[in-house]
């Protein structure tokens, strides 16, 4: 059976790997030149398994409230007249509910701690080689009230099958000496040795160059204009090349993996996707001292903040920003990053040649992908990752593989699961 994949990112790249090990011809549609140019370029590097807790829970309105009118607040909402935006607002507070913020963790937590087995299992099969450290991520926290409820934190962690060690300030100096340099005071923070952190862009490159090896096919600066159902089924898809040819596409079955970009292109006969882009920021700096870059993955939880090493690399990302489908740069928002990196490690970075960019983050209200069939019988969906795509990149995808391939996938998750598939 021969089927397309939407999008070259991280879900695409990853998607096309376990369906072709699953005995699938797999062909790749991406508008790039190459693979993973878009959120997935340089994202903040982090398989945080140790952080489930959806962007809504019960404690989000009253802090997003605080944060109104700041220009430097990690989230930073921009009202437009596009009706999505204030759907998926209303949303995203209705699922900031606790029975529902507690259920989404759940869920979360279980794709992430397959996916990172997913990973890991890749790395030893194919041997893939990308910058990327085991040493774990730690969480810092600032305030004495935020330490006091840290073992009841880890605790909830332990209940999710996520290890993580709760540490006093001078435990987090022991973890990570760099920290010694910091200008900026913590209290304590949490440890999670398992998880890791690596090169999400490498990572898609040396993969895609896996799976050609294997057989999928990629066709990449080509540009998905329309996508053509007929009777409840996709038919074809049109697309248009770099140099202006356009051409009709077809196969069995079609696999959505365009981001923020997925609800843009569906058929009405589909569903209605809950997702939208979210802006992310990030700074790669080249090391400049080795003495004071530290090696352990960071996570500012204040500010919403992650830092990775990523080989001689220092990568600073964070901060949302609800804008619409806008990608122009917010010098004051990459300027946050660049003080967190000076206040924390300072002299670790050449700031002069940082490297900014911006992107946009697929977000569904309840942080939890989509993934499985659509209403479209041979259409299927591995889109709306949010801030977790690379964290659970590997394990949303040998799901969906299993689940088109006839199996029931391994974690407890909300896939989309209908019966009645068939080529």
């Amino acid at each position: 059976m021969h089927l397309m994949v939407l999008g070259g990112g991280l879900a695409g790249v990853t998607s096309a790997w376990y369906l072709r090990k699953a005995g699938f011809d797999v062909t790749v549609i991406d508008r790039q030149p190459d693979v993973a140019l878009e959120t997935s370029f340089a994202n903040g590097g982090q398989i945080s398994v140790s952080h489930p807790e959806p962007w809504a829970n019960p404690g989000a309105p009253a802090t997003i409230l605080r944060w109104l009118g700041r220009a430097d607040a990690p989230l930073l909402f921009r009202p437009t007249s596009d009706p999505a935006q204030w759907r998926w607002g209303a949303s995203f507070l209705a699922e900031c509910l606790p029975w529902r913020a507690r259920r989404n963790t759940e869920a979360i937590a279980a794709l992430a701690n397959y996916s990172r087995n997913c990973l890991r299992e890749l790395r030893l099969e194919t041997g893939l080689r990308y910058p990327y450290r085991e040493t774990g991520i730690l969480h810092l926290f600032h305030t004495r009230q935020a330490c006091s409820a840290l073992a009841k934190r880890a605790s909830e962690l332990e209940a999710l099958a996520i290890g993580a060690e709760v540490c006093d300030a001078k435990r987090c100096l022991e973890l990570e000496p760099a920290l010694a340099n910091a200008r900026e005071d913590f209290c304590g923070g949490l440890y999670a040795a398992d998880d890791e952190s690596g090169d999400a862009h490498l990572f898609v490159r040396k993969l895609a160059e896996k799976a050609r090896q294997a057989g999928v096919q990629f066709v990449l600066g080509a540009n998905i204009r329309r996508i053509h159902e007929v009777d409840g089924r996709i038919e074809s898809i049109d697309i248009e090349h770099s140099d202006g040819w356009c051409e009709q596409l077809a196969a069995n079955a079609y696999v959505l993996c365009l981001g923020s970009f997925s609800p843009l292109l569906l058929p009405r006969t589909a569903e209605r996707l809950p997702i939208y882009p979210v802006k992310g920021y990030s700074i790669t700096v080249p090391v400049s001292d080795a003495s004071r870059a530290p090696s352990t993955s960071i996570t500012d939880e204040a500010r919403r903040i992650v830092f990775s090493r990523l080989g001689e690399q220092l990568r600073v990302a964070g901060t949302a920003e609800l804008n619409g489908f806008s990608t122009d740069p917010n010098p004051r928002r990459s300027q946050a990053l660049i003080d967190w990196l000076e206040r924390y490690f300072p002299g670790a970075g050449a700031i002069e040649q940082a490297s900014h960019w911006c992107g946009l983050r697929p977000a569904t209200p309840s942080n939890l992908p989509i993934i499985g069939r659509s209403r479209l019988l041979n259409l299927w969906f591995n889109t709306g990752h949010g801030s977790l795509g690379w964290t659970l990149a590997c394990g949303s995808a040998a799901s969906l593989a299993a689940m088109m391939s006839g199996d029931r996938p391994e974690p407890r998750f909300p896939f989309m699961v209908r019966e009645d598939w068939a080529a």
